[in-house]
This record gives C-alpha cells, structure tokens and sequence, in this order.
C-alpha cells in the first residue's frame, strides 16, 4: 500500500484548523449581532447557545450517514459544505438586522424559533464538516484513529484561536462586518483546497 504523501496530510489538518478559527468567529460575531438586536438577556443567551450546540450535533449525524458511502466523494461534500457556510457568513448580518427589524416587536417565542432556525442552518454544516473531513482523511491515511485525532486536534486549537481573534484582535481592526468577511475567507480557502484535493485523488 503507497504512503500518503505528508503534505497531503498537513493541508488536510491545516484546512480544518481555518474550518476551526472561522467557527467561532461565527459564533462570538453572531452573539454580539443578535445582543445588539434582541438585547441580553438569559433567554437570548440561551436560545443562540442551544441552537450552535443542535447545529452542531445534527450536522455531525448527517455528516457522518453521509461518509459512511465509500462511494461518496467526501471531499467534494466538504468544499460544498464549506463554501455555502462561507455565502452566508458574507450576507448574516444584513440578514440578522433585516429579520430583527421585521420580528422586533414579535413575542419571545416567535424570536426564539426566528433566532434558532437563523443559527441552525449554518452550524449544521459546520457540524457535517468533521466527518465528512474525517472520511476522506482515513482513506488517505489508513488510520481512523490518527485522522480523527489530528483533526480533532487541529479545529479545536483554530478554534482557541479563533476566540482570541473573534474576541480581541480582529473586530478592533476590521469591525465586525470585517470579521465576518475574514471567517468566509477562511472558508472559501478551505473549500477551494478541498475542491482541489478531492480533484487530485480523482485523478489518482
């Protein structure tokens, strides 16, 4: 069996590390958006926590109903899934003030399912993201131990990074709307990386 060739590897897990770091620019960026609309408060907090962490967990199921078919291109999948989290990266603010402008005077429940579902969509595929990574690792890798580990490993540091940066360096020199276009940049960089390996191995 051919070794996979390392720097394969390393772009794998440095693809999920921006996947990570433009996760939680998301997350910290939306927070303060929809503070800022809806106003702080326990339900808030909870409502937009409740839905990252539903986001998350539904996306990882159907991520991983979808890497189970070896036939499936995973890494297609996954530039797909990171491109669309890109799209609506780019246009969530002027959506979160446009849907907060027409729900403000709405009940708590109806600005609760509003903001749920506002969150849901993107943290689904951003939760489809590590199994699908994941599946096509393993084939190049042979080891689903390692390939889980690694990547694991590297999304939650650029996640780490991506608190610091969401939290302290970024909005301070790029505003929040500048933030938001640096995570889909992350994003697009890793779609197109995936789009590119996922066209290398099918020429393999």
């Amino acid at each position: 069996m051919n070794e996979p060739p390392p720097r394969t590897l390393r772009i794998l897990e440095w693809l999920f590390f921006a996947s990570g770091f433009a996760a939680l620019l998301y997350q910290i960026i939306w927070q303060r958006t929809l503070f800022v609309i809806y106003g702080i408060n326990v339900e808030s907090v909870t409502m937009i926590v409740t839905a990252f962490m539903v986001g998350l967990g539904v996306g990882s199921l159907a991520g991983g109903i979808v890497s189970r078919n070896p036939e499936r291109r995973t890494a297609l999948w996954f530039s797909c899934a990171e491109g669309a989290i890109g799209v609506y990266g780019l246009v969530s603010l002027g959506l979160f003030h446009f849907i907060g402008s027409a729900t403000l005077l709405s009940s708590t429940a109806v600005v609760g399912v509003v903001t749920f579902t506002m969150i849901l969509v993107p943290t689904t595929l951003m939760g489809a993201t590590l199994p699908l990574l994941v599946a096509h690792f393993t084939r190049v890798n042979q080891s689903v131990g390692e390939s889980v580990g690694a990547l694991y490993y590297m999304n939650t540091l650029g996640a780490a990074v991506g608190a610091l940066g969401a939290g302290i360096v970024l909005p301070a020199f790029f505003g929040l709307a500048g933030s938001l276009r640096v995570a889909a940049g992350l994003n697009f960089l890793a779609a197109a990386f995936a789009l590119r390996e996922e066209l290398r191995s099918g020429r393999a």
